[in-house]
C-alpha cells in the first residue's frame, strides 16, 4: 500500500495524484479520497499561479464577470464559493461585488482552506468565513445564503451530479450560480479529456429532473483551459425564507442543525456532536464530529 509520504513524492516529481490513485484503485472516477488527496498536495499551488501575470489577468476578468453575473441577478447580502480552494476567485468575486455582502466558502481540504484564509488576509479581504466541507454534507442551514456558485468543483465528481446539486439548491436562498466544465460545449479532444479524468456532465439536464428554474446554460466568456471549456448554469429558487438567521448560517453536516460555539468548538445540541476548531478554520466534515453527549454540561461546570 502506498504511503502519503510516497504520494507526495510523486505529486512533486508531476504525476496526475487522480489519476494514479484511479488506476491503483482499478477505478473510472474519483472518490472524496481521491479528490481530497489530490487537492491537499496542490495546496499553495493556485496562490503561486497568481503571480504569473496572465493567470493574474484571466482571474481578474473571470471573478469580475461572476461578479457582474451576480449583479444581474439581485444585489446579495450573502454569497458562498462551494469548493472555494484557495479563494483567488472568491477575492475576485468580492472585490467587484462592494463591502456590503458577507461570503463564506468551504472545501473539503483543510489544507487548501488554509491557504485561502492566508491569501484573504494577504488581500485585506475580512468579511469572509471559511470552514471545511463536503459537498454531499454542505455544513450551511437550509436557505441560509443568498447566491452559492461553484467554480469547477463539482467537476471531478462523475456520476455524483445529483447528490451534490440538491445540496448546494438547499442552501441557496435565491440563485444557484454553476461555472463547471461545459461537456456538451466542447470538442472531441476535450471530450476524452474530460471523460479521462472523471468530470462531470450534463447539470442542466439533471437540474430540470430535479424541476429547478434554469435560468441561463451557456458557455462563459473566459476559459483557462481550451480542453475543459467552462459552462454557466445559472438556476433561480423561490425561497420563502428572506431573513437574516440570527443563530449564524453554520450547520452539522450530519443532522442539518445549527450550531452554537462552545469553548472554542462548535456543538449540534440536537445531534450531541461536536466539531473542532483548528487554527481559525471550523472542520466541519461529518467526519469530523465528534459524539459527546455531555460536552456542554462540562464545558459549563468547567467554565
Amino acid at each position: 500500500m502506498i504511503t502519503p509520504h510516497q504520494l507526495k513524492s510523486l505529486y512533486d516529481q508531476g504525476h496526475n495524484i487522480s489519476a494514479f490513485l484511479r488506476d491503483e484503485m482499478g477505478l473510472d472516477h474519483n472518490t472524496r479520497e481521491i479528490i481530497e488527496i489530490s487537492y491537499d498536495l496542490q495546496a499553495g499551488s493556485y496562490i503561486t499561479a497568481m503571480e504569473n501575470e496572465e493567470m493574474a489577468k484571466h482571474k481578474e476578468e473571470y471573478s469580475r464577470e461572476i461578479a457582474h453575473r451576480i449583479l444581474s441577478l439581485c444585489q446579495p447580502r450573502s454569497i458562498l464559493e462551494a469548493g472555494v480552494g484557495e479563494a483567488t476567485t472568491l477575492s475576485g468575486v468580492l472585490k467587484n461585488l462592494g463591502n456590503d455582502v458577507y461570503s463564506y466558502g468551504f472545501d473539503l481540504s483543510w489544507s487548501r482552506v488554509a491557504y485561502a484564509q492566508k491569501w484573504l488576509d494577504s488581500q485585506g479581504i475580512t468579511n469572509t468565513l471559511l470552514c471545511s466541507g463536503d459537498l454531499f454534507n454542505i455544513p450551511f442551514l437550509d436557505n441560509s445564503i443568498d447566491i452559492v456558485y461553484t467554480s469547477h468543483s463539482i467537476e471531478p465528481n462523475k456520476d455524483n451530479e445529483k447528490p451534490i446539486l440538491q445540496e448546494l439548491y438547499r442552501v441557496a436562498r435565491k440563485f444557484l450560480i454553476l461555472l463547471e466544465p461545459g461537456y456538451e460545449f466542447a470538442n472531441d479532444e476535450a471530450r476524452q479529456r474530460m471523460d479521462f479524468h472523471g468530470y462531470c456532465k450534463n447539470l442542466k439536464g439533471i437540474s430540470n429532473s430535479l424541476n429547478y428554474d434554469v435560468l441561463e446554460h451557456k458557455l462563459f466568456p473566459f476559459t483557462s483551459n481550451p480542453l475543459n471549456p467552462t459552462a454557466i448554469t445559472i438556476i433561480r429558487k423561490d425561497s420563502d425564507c428572506d431573513t437574516e438567521l440570527s443563530s449564524g448560517v453554520f450547520a452539522c453536516p450530519k443532522f442539518k442543525v445549527p450550531l452554537k460555539k462552545i469553548c472554542g468548538m462548535l456543538f449540534s445540541r440536537e445531534a450531541l456532536v461536536v466539531y473542532p476548531i483548528v487554527g481559525r478554520i471550523p472542520c466541519l466534515r461529518v467526519e469530523n464530529g465528534i459524539f459527546a453527549s455531555k460536552y456542554e454540561e462540562v464545558m459549563k461546570v468547567m467554565g
